[in-house]
């Protein structure tokens, strides 16, 4: 019971590569520097979730090579980060509505 159509692998340039593993470092360091140096308040969040995931973009794209992959492999994939956004929106949700309690002394 084999299937008779083969995929052949995509080969990414080592260049390409490179470029990609050099954004990567950018954008490591954007993240540290955001987390350090630079208070963004209230945006904090969202702009650490943004670089995050524009880094899972570029390992999931060509690191591991769904970019050339088979479209139904990319529409799984992005179906997980479609839950991950809903659970992080029920979370952000628990958070931010939550009343501060204090104690009392």
């Amino acid at each position: 019971m084999g299937h008779d159509s083969h995929h052949e692998h995509h080969v990414i340039p080592a260049k390409l590569l490179m470029k990609v593993l050099l954004g990567l470092v950018v954008l490591t360091v954007l993240t540290v520097v955001t987390a350090k140096g630079v208070h963004l308040g209230l945006l904090a969040g969202p702009v650490a979730f943004l670089i995050a995931a524009v880094k899972a973009y570029f390992v999931m794209s060509y690191f591991m090579g769904l970019k050339y992959d088979d479209k139904m492999n990319r529409i799984i994939f992005g179906t997980g980060f479609v839950f991950v956004a809903i659970l992080f929106i029920f979370c952000a949700l628990d958070i931010f509505t939550r009343s501060v309690q204090t104690n009392p002394l």
